[in-house]
């Protein structure tokens, strides 16, 4: 990002809008960045990421001259590039091809909850995945901050679909759309024999080769963070008919932002904040989100 000295403000470019930010919010990618955990995959050091925060939810208050869809005064939630962040911070400089206009129906910290998360899961399912309607779709991860929008992009595709999580999460991922719930200390989802059309394995926590058996013929796994196996595995499989592994690596992307703008508006996505932090707090923020147990998404409010 570069900066405008004489007003401290991020410069904005030709295609960008310069945001006032009114609220941000943690994502994995944040912290794991921070850690440098993805350098394999992404080719990010900790040093080339200036300002951590990939979420905001604000105020346009300048456009560059090339903008056409946004103006002034306009209420925008985006995703940032994860090879530029920026979200934690008072104004933000972000891509016009990255944002869309605010539902109305939620606030800003409840618009900053929903970009990343939400296009991870669209994009997972919709792309990979090729979710539709009768397909048995298992969310390993329900209740997280990538798998309640899961769960809900499935429902909405008129998916059959089955959530693991915690006991204590069961209410919520049903509330959320789910046909059933799996307790993961209680049952082991591997040990169903082709049982899914996908498996969504939002916490990243078991390989393709332990979910196979329970994939249906042709069905695909899809995990957020992907090893060398399983980039392996995606190759090989994408070469043979079969059960196929695949990886998402979300993009930023107004046009689905404005798709899941639509299904806010229209009741049928719904928001799950389970804390919110102020700005001077992050540090606190990603101590929490990375203890793991995050119900929904969490929320850093900008004053």
């Amino acid at each position: 990002m570069c900066w405008n000295s004489e007003r401290f403000l991020p410069e904005v470019k030709p295609s960008h809008l310069l945001v006032r930010v009114h609220a941000a919010s943690v994502n994995p990618v944040d912290f794991k960045i921070r850690r440098g955990d993805l350098r394999l995959l992404t080719g990010l050091t900790r040093p080339r990421v200036k300002l951590l925060g990939f979420d905001v939810a604000g105020e346009v208050v300048e456009t560059g001259r090339g903008v056409r869809t946004f103006k002034r005064g306009d209420q925008i939630f985006a995703m940032l590039s994860v090879r530029s962040g920026g979200g934690y911070a008072e104004y933000a400089s972000v891509p016009e091809a990255s944002a869309a206009m605010k539902p109305d129906c939620i606030s800003f910290e409840e618009a900053a909850s929903v970009p990343l998360a939400a296009l991870t899961a669209l994009q997972a399912l919709r792309d990979k995945g090729r979710v539709s309607a009768g397909k048995r779709v298992l969310v390993n991860g329900a209740s997280g901050g990538v798998g309640i929008f899961a769960v809900q992009t499935a429902k909405a595709s008129g998916a059959v679909v089955t959530g693991v999580c915690s006991s204590g999460n069961a209410g919520l991922v049903r509330s959320l759309g789910a046909d059933s719930v799996i307790d993961y200390t209680r049952e082991d989802f591997t040990e169903k024999t082709g049982a899914y059309d996908i498996v969504y394995d939002v916490v990243a926590n078991r390989s393709f080769s332990a979910c196979k058996r329970a994939l249906a013929p042709g069905g695909v796994y899809i995990t957020t963070i992907p090893g060398p196996a399983t980039l392996l595995q995606g190759l090989l499989t994408s070469l043979f008919p079969g059960r196929k592994a695949a990886h998402v690596m979300v993009k930023a992307d107004g046009r689905d932002l404005g798709f899941v703008r639509e299904l806010i508006e229209a009741g049928r996505f719904r928001t799950v904040i389970d804390r919110t932090f102020p700005l001077s707090r992050v540090a606190a923020a990603h101590r929490y989100c990375e203890a793991g147990h995050s119900r929904g998404k969490n929320v850093i409010t900008i004053p």
